[in-house]
């Protein structure tokens, strides 16, 4: 029987993909899974360990890991392709390498660039693609920010509009001292997402040593994903009406 296999995608760059990755990972690992990560395309990576899965491993000390291509401009990888002259991606391989892996692991965790519809070739193959290929589970990454109710709303639309099996919504850096709009947002996150969050992951989880991380993890988490995190209770803590009152 095949492993559980994780897409981890987002509404945008820098919303804490790689730390969400890096969170299943050290919670599956902990609890005895076999784990492989896949990262499909790395783009503005130059040199030797720069890459999102070199975070993942100085993270969780899981060594499974598979960049499948590598480009050095920072840039959306169909384009980051085009420009280097080097090979694009071809979402058919990946699926097949993605399906080796849950052949002989227990989880295989897969990590976007960019957001969900970001290009991977010519053929406007993107993220989504793969996952409906693999019929893997969508795991959401969001900003609290100001602006991250349009972009998880048009992530959400495309998300269902291909039926994809969806996990919930990861906010994927939030603040200890969140603000107004932050603690508002949480409300009409899980109304957007029509449930309530699976994850929120504190700010700086990325700068942790290996054991801070897993508790930050485990925090972070919902038991669905591996974690404790639970959203009644963080909703309540961040309730931008009581806060009011402070």
């Amino acid at each position: 029987m095949s492993g559980r296999i994780f897409v981890v995608t987002g509404t945008g760059t820098g919303v804490g993909k790689t730390i969400v990755a890096a969170a299943i990972t050290t919670l599956a690992t902990r609890s005895g899974k076999t784990v492989a990560v896949v990262k499909p395309g790395q783009t503005g990576c130059k040199g030797d360990d720069c890459g999102d899965v070199d975070d993942v491993k100085r993270l969780t000390g899981v060594k499974d890991l598979h960049e499948l291509a590598r480009y050095p401009e920072p840039i959306a990888p169909a384009a980051a392709a085009r420009i280097s002259g080097l090979p694009a991606i071809e979402m058919d391989a990946v699926t097949a390498r993605v399906r080796a892996l849950a052949e002989d692991h227990d989880v295989v965790v897969v990590e976007g660039a960019g957001g969900l519809l970001v290009e991977y070739n010519e053929e406007r193959e993107t993220i989504a693609d793969l996952a409906t290929n693999l019929r893997a589970e969508v795991v959401l990454v969001v900003l609290p920010s100001l602006g991250t109710l349009n972009h998880t709303a048009l992530t959400l639309e495309a998300i269902r509009s291909r039926n994809l099996d969806f996990d919930g919504v990861v906010i994927g850096r939030w603040s200890g001292h969140p603000s107004l709009v932050d603690m508002s947002n949480l409300v009409d996150l899980e109304k957007i997402a029509g449930a309530p969050l699976v994850g929120a992951i504190r700010s700086h989880a990325g700068d942790l040593a290996r054991p801070e991380f897993l508790s930050a993890a485990d925090a972070g988490l919902a038991p669905t994903l591996g974690g404790h995190f639970d959203a009644a209770d963080f909703r309540e803590r961040n309730d931008y009406r009581r806060n009011l009152d402070h």
